[in-house]
């Protein structure tokens, strides 16, 4: 019996894994990118990390309800549920990028272009050094807060450790949701810690 629950346990834990690195991947190459875009074109900031604000206060289950009838991403199973995770997702991702890139100080900027740097090389060579820290700590918010949510995942059949929460809860079974909740904090754990890491490497010395 219990060889069969640390088999589910791992199994379980390999789908939440998943779930939260696609997501995640999803979520770094849209968010990254237009954070970015929103620091060339400062007009659009305001209704983009609005809307990405917005997405963030509807909850877990009522995104569900909203996604599942559209075509193409919506439905039951993991699809809908990354579909979610990386709306969830966006928002520290997109505000960071933003906020990091646009806090570089506006004297290395200028010294670089005087220097004969054009916007692009401004960007790679400047910008984005000085503000990885910044991105890389609305990465690790974003990440975490996703192996959180990704729990509820089980609610419209997209595994991971939600399963356990979910059968434990209907059940009244404490071992099975222990079973769910403390692999998922053990991965929020590691994962902040991993990115805090990180982090600190790229502190400036």
């Amino acid at each position: 019996m219990r060889s069969d629950l640390a088999n589910d346990i791992l199994q379980l834990t390999r789908e939440h894994l998943v779930l939260v690195g696609i997501a995640m991947l999803l979520a770094i190459l849209i968010g990254v990118p237009v954070g970015i875009l929103l620091t060339r074109h400062p007009s659009a900031r305001q209704w983009t990390l609005g809307l990405a604000s917005v997405m963030q206060t509807v909850p877990s289950l009522a995104l569900f309800g909203f996604l599942i009838p559209i075509p193409f991403i919506g439905g039951i199973g993991p699809r809908t549920v990354i579909v979610s995770l990386v709306l969830y997702a966006l928002l520290p991702i997109l505000r960071n990028t933003f906020v990091g890139v646009t806090s570089v100080d506006p004297a290395v900027c200028e010294s670089a272009i005087a220097m004969g740097m054009t916007d692009g090389q401004l960007l790679r060579q400047v910008q984005l050094p000085l503000a990885a820290r910044t991105i890389l700590a609305g990465i690790r918010v974003a990440t975490v807060t996703t192996i959180g949510t990704a729990t509820i995942a089980a609610a419209i059949g997209g595994g991971g450790l939600g399963v356990f929460i979910f059968r434990g809860v209907a059940s009244v079974d404490t071992t099975q949701i222990l079973a769910g909740a403390i692999p998922s904090a053990v991965l929020a754990l590691l994962a902040d810690w991993g990115l805090g890491w990180v982090e600190r490497k790229l502190s400036p010395v």
